[in-house]
């Protein structure tokens, strides 16, 4: 992005930001109208990817998930836009934690905790309502984008409440800068690997599916437990976080174990309410038989 067109874009977060939810939702609305029906984003994407997933439904039910999808990105976007500015008492009061102690009772035990989620509900939110909550230190892995200044406006919207954030490569040397402390480490699980990083090919909503395994290296690495952070949308913009343990002492877990455990989890939240899913995300680009071994050089945590 050049850099004044950047700067105007900047400036018109920050004006989005201030307004009022109810504003912000109508915004939303007039944005669903302008991607779906005039723009038509990614549509071949979307419809390719829910027909593929659900093999078994109509074209009418395949419409009814889109259009539902497409109205909870646009909401997902200005929500999104609004961390710019969001008071803690606002994220508080539009996003509950229904059982914060599935976490905290691994600090109890002097452990720190490996939280895995997927581009489901608002998993930005996520973060902000952990890190208001959490007296320990919480550590948000990202994927860096291309455009560094995005990515500094992004990064400065996920920190706003001390957040720590650390680049997916360097994960490991970031959590070394606190062994033997507790904390969480929340990564997202259902990014698609580079061709050059994909090892490991297993089912995954109905279709081969290239997936990452770092979370579950991590934990074994560091001998910490993994729970599932599942976000769900109980009415518009509010939202409820519900924690899963995967794995209290992921070491004793055979190799992909957790992986499968997570996208097992992940799947069956996906099925009940399709509609909070990343469906525009280009997931199946590669088949099984593309499969390489890492690179030498890759990173350690793919």
């Amino acid at each position: 992005m050049k850099q004044p067109v950047f700067y105007i874009v900047k400036a018109l977060f920050y004006l989005i930001s201030f307004l009022p939810f109810r504003i912000i939702y109508a915004i939303s609305d007039c944005l669903f109208f302008l991607i779906y029906y005039i723009i038509r984003y990614r549509k071949d994407v979307v419809f390719k990817n829910l027909r593929s997933s659900f093999p078994e439904k109509n074209d009418r039910e395949i419409q009814k998930i889109a259009r539902e999808f497409y109205h909870f990105l646009s909401d997902q976007l200005l929500e999104s836009i609004k961390m710019l500015t969001i008071t803690r008492e606002s994220v508080k009061a539009r996003f509950r934690i229904n059982n914060l102690q599935e976490v905290t009772r691994h600090f109890d035990n002097n452990k720190a905790v490996i939280a895995i989620t997927g581009h489901y509900g608002n998993w930005e939110w996520g973060g902000l309502i952990i890190s208001i909550l959490l007296e320990q230190p919480v550590i948000i892995v990202y994927k860096p984008l291309t455009d560094k200044k995005f990515e500094q406006l992004i990064n400065r919207m996920r920190s706003r409440f001390n957040a720590i954030l650390a680049p997916m490569k360097n994960i490991l040397r970031k959590v070394t800068e606190y062994k033997n402390k507790s904390y969480l480490a929340i990564l997202v699980g259902d990014q698609t690997p580079a061709r050059s990083e994909i090892s490991y090919f297993t089912q995954f909503m109905n279709q081969p599916t290239a997936v990452f395994t770092g979370a579950e290296k991590l934990a074994k690495m560091t001998r910490n437990p993994v729970v599932y952070c599942h976000i769900n949308r109980y009415k518009r913009g509010f939202y409820e976080c519900t924690f899963h343990t995967l794995a209290d002492i992921p070491e004793s877990t055979a190799e992909k174990e957790i992986t499968n455990f997570y996208l097992q989890k992940l799947e069956e939240i996906i099925r009940e309410k399709p509609e909070l899913w990343l469906w525009s995300h280009r997931r199946w680009k590669y088949s099984a038989n593309e499969t390489v071994q890492p690179r030498e050089d890759a990173p350690h945590l793919v």
